[in-house]
């Protein structure tokens, strides 16, 4: 795949993110646009992000991009105070890339997962750990809530590091987070 370095279409995407005011992430969830479009930028399970399917290869901008991310109800969206434009996400929009298990200043366990986009997100009753079973080849597939209904496809190698953290409760493997229990299994499939 060929890797993308500029487009004129990202960068006035990325000249409108730079807009927003301020430090920290934009408040996208506030931002009503008139101006709705579609935009060919496709974010793969690995977590590699794709513009007319190339590789967009600028971690600063796929980090931008990233930033002014909304999932709404009729799907994924990059979303500026000028313009709002529909993208597709495969899987989930971002990868969980590391874990470390620590104790906040209560001395509670928590555990704070990174993302590939330099997320930071503690998993706990706000930001969950959810399993559920690829149907494809039956493996758990586990995912962490990282803000606003955007979660992170936890990696196999960091889901390794959970399981070898995992206690036992009630006969369920799991581990436990900022006062949250979150088995380790895939639910069971609803009838």
């Amino acid at each position: 795949m060929a890797e993308v370095t500029a487009k004129p279409d990202l960068d006035r995407l990325a000249d409108g993110a730079k807009q927003a005011p301020g430090r920290g992430l934009p408040p996208v969830h506030l931002w009503n646009p008139t101006h709705a479009g579609e935009i060919d930028i496709v974010i793969r399970p690995d977590g590699s992000w794709t513009h007319e399917g190339a590789v967009i290869g600028r971690a600063a901008l796929v980090r931008l991009f990233s930033t002014i991310l909304r999932k709404d109800e009729d799907g994924y969206w990059l979303v500026t105070p000028v313009e709002k434009m529909r993208i597709k996400v495969e899987d989930a929009p971002f990868t969980a890339v590391a874990v470390e298990a620590a104790r906040d200043a209560e001395g509670q366990a928590v555990l704070r997962f990174t993302t590939n986009v330099g997320d930071v997100t503690v998993a706990g009753p706000d930001n969950p750990i959810r399993v559920e079973t690829d149907p494809g080849t039956g493996e758990p597939r586990p995912y962490v809530h990282v803000r606003r209904g955007l979660e992170a496809l936890i990696l196999r190698p960091v889901f390794y590091e959970l399981a070898d953290m995992a206690q036992m409760r009630d006969g369920v493997a799991g581990v436990e987070s900022a006062g949250a229990w979150f088995p380790l299994e895939p639910e069971a499939p609803r009838p």
